[in-house]
Formats: C-alpha cells, structure tokens, sequence
C-alpha cells in the first residue's frame, strides 16, 4: 500500500509540476501581446503564479507546513491559469482529451 505524501512533500510536487511546465522565467513571459487578443491576462497571470510560488517554496524552506486547504487552493489556481495561458497560446493544450462519459439518462422501452 502506497502512503499518500505529507503535506510539505505535496506542495514540492505542485511547485515542481509547475516550474516544469509553465514558462515562468522566460523572456517573453512577463510581456502584454501587442494585438490585444488576449483572454483575461497572461502577464498578471504569470505575476501571480510567480508570487504564489515564490511564498510557498519560502515556506517550505521554512518547514512550515501549508494546510490541505492551502494545497487545495495553490493546485486550483494553477490549474485554471493552465487553461488560462492554453487559451492564450502560451502553453500548449494537453495531448490527450479527458474522456467524456455520456449522459446518465436512463433508456426508455419503444413498445
């Protein structure tokens, strides 16, 4: 049986997964596109992951324990700036689909 990560080693994985994928310290990162094409903003999107991320590996360093709510919190934020910066063009979409289940309507009799 598998023992699920304490809460320090959880955080990590996050802040890890996302310094691997998102393009943080790149040049081009912190730049407004110049067509205005954006959806919401990719920039102060970035600023915030940067900041959000940058308090929490100090925390860590600290041995200060986030609270799974905290964990809970930090994992959506990311997630929903994922898509957000998929839809702006700054990541790639991922390259398989979450499969859909279709709708749970119960089959009616044709006789």
């Amino acid at each position: 049986m598998n023992r699920k990560p304490d809460r320090i080693t959880a955080m990590q994985q996050i802040i890890d997964a996302v310094k691997a994928e998102f393009p943080l310290y790149q040049p081009d990162t912190f730049k407004c596109g110049p067509d205005n094409t954006c959806i919401g903003c990719p920039k102060k999107l970035m600023e915030l992951v940067d900041t959000d991320l940058c308090y929490w590996q100090y925390q860590i360093d600290r041995g200060i324990p986030p609270s799974f709510d905290e964990i809970q919190r930090f994992g959506k934020m990311c997630k929903n700036i994922r898509r957000a910066l998929v839809r702006n063009g700054r990541l790639s979409a991922p390259s398989q689909p979450k499969e859909k289940l279709p709708p749970a309507t119960p089959e009616r009799n044709s006789s």
